[in-house]
């Protein structure tokens, strides 16, 4: 496994497993087999509903809690200072865990700042090793690590080869804000997997397009999250520390990005009214 080193001096695994849209009857399931396989960054959130299953198989897989990197997520519905402890508490104990190594809050929208402020003060207590953000674009996470009183430590957001955020990066790199990927395969969109030139390097590697992919990834210094529920595809995606890229295969991936979200542009007004009904259908299931 390689790691990064998170501006509060915290190792976190380069490479993850997450349970986004895994149910709650496969959740458990798949997280012992994660760690099973080696994986030992968990990413869940609120909004997954799977923290108590994500819980139940880390305290009951024998590891030593700080060997297992545990993130979760707030929604936006629990932002604002009160709402986001409170919330903080209750994943924490249905996780059955004493701390969470990451949390971050989820969405860049609504009151942000009052949540982060609640984060900072987690922080502080001991209860939260890290936090951060995810999906927050260039112009908020300069706003953000500008004036919080905490630089955030990792910023989430999607970066795949067709949307590969090199411009964002920098922004974070710059403030040391640690990038880390979700939907790393794009979830397969636009003929990801069919890709010519992935699929060419490949096969001169003797691997797969998608640990061509997690590779790329790993040698740009991006963290990133592979989610499948298959214990055999979950051990092809975490077998990628056996070889690397040269920089013409690097400069080659490099060319397919096309600067476009695969899914939707969280900087865009569309996005703000997409998440008011995203938030209101997910937190009428919240606790």
């Amino acid at each position: 496994m390689e790691f990064v080193t998170l501006n509060n001096g915290l190792q976190m695994p380069k490479l993850g497993y997450g349970v986004y849209q895994v149910t709650k009857e496969e959740c458990e399931r798949c997280v012992r087999d994660a760690l099973d396989v080696g994986y030992r960054l968990i990413d869940t959130a609120q909004a997954y509903f799977n923290e108590a299953e994500v819980g139940k198989a880390i305290r009951e897989s024998g590891i030593p809690r700080d060997e297992i990197f545990v993130t979760s997520k707030v929604w936006i519905s629990n932002y604002g200072y009160e709402k986001t402890k409170a919330s903080v508490e209750h994943s924490l104990k249905l996780m059955g865990l004493d701390y969470l190594d990451l949390m971050l809050l989820h969405q860049p929208f609504a009151d942000y700042y009052g949540a982060y402020r609640a984060l900072e003060d987690l922080q502080a207590e001991g209860k939260l090793r890290s936090i951060g953000v995810s999906n927050f674009y260039p112009r908020v996470i300069a706003d953000l690590a500008a004036f919080a009183r905490v630089v955030p430590q990792v910023n989430q957001v999607e970066v795949n080869p067709f949307h590969q955020q090199v411009e964002a990066q920098q922004v974070m790199e710059q403030r040391k804000v640690q990038i880390e990927a979700w939907a790393p395969f794009g979830e397969g969109r636009n003929g990801m997997f069919e890709q010519p030139v992935l699929k060419q390097i490949a096969a001169k590697h003797g691997k797969s397009v998608a640990q061509v992919i997690l590779r790329f990834l790993m040698q740009r210094n991006v963290v990133a999250l592979a989610k499948s529920t298959h214990k055999e595809r979950m051990a092809e995606n975490f077998n990628i520390f056996d070889f690397t890229l040269d920089q013409g295969y690097m400069d080659a991936i490099a060319a397919l990005d096309n600067k476009q979200s695969l899914f939707f542009d969280h900087a865009s007004v569309q996005a703000v009214d997409l998440f008011v009904s995203f938030s209101k259908a997910v937190g009428d299931k919240l606790v």
